[in-house]
């Protein structure tokens, strides 16, 4: 009979098994037997190695330098998806040696009209006479004051997804890093250097109708005041010219999202721009960040939160720009 504790068992059961347990378990798992601990070192390497899982073209790995947390657990989309009551419980592997290589983030979960769209081939799109919008036209209005907007090819378009009025359809496809933070916890952080303009990464997570975004962020409230949770829940309201509010849309990545949700609030605006990206037939438009202005390797990377009313008993905040008010911005949702 076989001896379930034999080299070669414990390394099927590690690249079988535990790769899909969260920490609590994996470290239940660790305390059983030597080679289990040592099995679990494996898989605890390689998550910190890599945030997203294998799900980008390029790793985002952990770097803590304040305590012994390798990494923050949560499940990875490279895109926003509808919320279903059991996205949020579904259970993903990380940590193992079989990941596959990242597939194409294009084209992606039909969440509008599949049939607009322009006639373009690849090379044409952007240009003069393409239903689609002028990319290169619209970029210095996404750079200015506020949310900029862009507007990009989508699924019912005829190009494919090396058309270059896709730019943000393509996944991280820069070098980043998620590091530890004595007071703000992990951040986002600039692994090479950063052009004005270049596309960095969308906020993914879970698309919310208002009444879920509202029960989220009132548990998510109770358990931020008492520092058993970092909240990820972004709502975005465009307005018409008149102020009224004309859209919202909200993206949980508390629980499900990518390496954005590790991107820290500055009061002075930081060193992204948000920007609404509307894809030809879809309905609902994607929040990704563009570099503000040239960043440098190494530098944190963070944006604004909004000018949201400031709440006595809000989060602090940790930005130290010199408008800082010490409160991060909150609205009700």
């Amino acid at each position: 009979m076989r001896n379930p504790t034999a080299p070669c068992a414990v390394s099927e059961l590690a690249e079988l098994v535990l790769p899909w347990l969260p920490p609590p378990d994996l470290a239940a798992a660790a305390s059983a037997s030597r080679a289990l601990r040592a099995a679990t070192s494996v898989v605890t390497a390689r998550r910190a190695a890599d945030s997203s899982r294998g799900l980008e073209a390029v790793p985002v790995p952990f770097d803590n330098p304040i305590d012994s947390k390798p990494y923050a657990y949560f499940l990875y989309t490279p895109f926003s998806l509808i919320h279903s009551p059991a996205s949020s419980t579904n259970l993903q592997p990380w940590g193992c040696a079989w990941a596959q290589p990242p597939g194409p983030t294009w084209p992606r979960p039909h969440l509008g009209l599949p049939s607009a769209g322009c006639g373009c081939a690849a090379e044409e799109c952007g240009g003069a006479g393409c239903a689609c919008a002028d990319m290169e036209a619209e970029m210095a209005d996404a750079l200015g004051a506020g949310m900029g907007s862009l507007r990009e090819c989508g699924d019912g378009c005829a190009c494919g997804p090396l058309c270059g009025n896709r730019r943000t359809q393509r996944g991280v496809t820069v070098r980043l890093r998620v590091v530890r933070q004595l007071k703000k916890g992990w951040g986002l952080h600039a692994a090479e250097a950063l052009h004005r303009g270049q596309f960095v990464c969308e906020y993914a997570g879970e698309f919310l109708t208002t009444e879920e975004a509202q029960r989220r962020q009132r548990l998510y409230d109770e358990l931020a005041s008492v520092g058993k949770l970092s909240p990820a829940l972004l709502v975005i309201r465009e307005h018409l010219p008149s102020g009224r509010a004309c859209l919202r849309v909200n993206i949980d990545a508390t629980k499900v999202g990518n390496v954005a949700r590790f991107i820290n609030h500055s009061c002075d605006g930081g060193n992204l721009q948000p920007v609404l990206v509307r894809s030809s037939g879809s309905l609902l438009p994607r929040l990704c960040f563009l570099a503000a202005r040239d960043i440098v390797e190494g530098e944190e990377l963070t944006f604004s939160y909004g000018d949201a009313r400031l709440r006595p008993k809000g989060l602090p905040c940790f930005c130290e720009s010199l408008c800082c008010p010490g409160v991060l911005p909150a609205e009700e949702t």
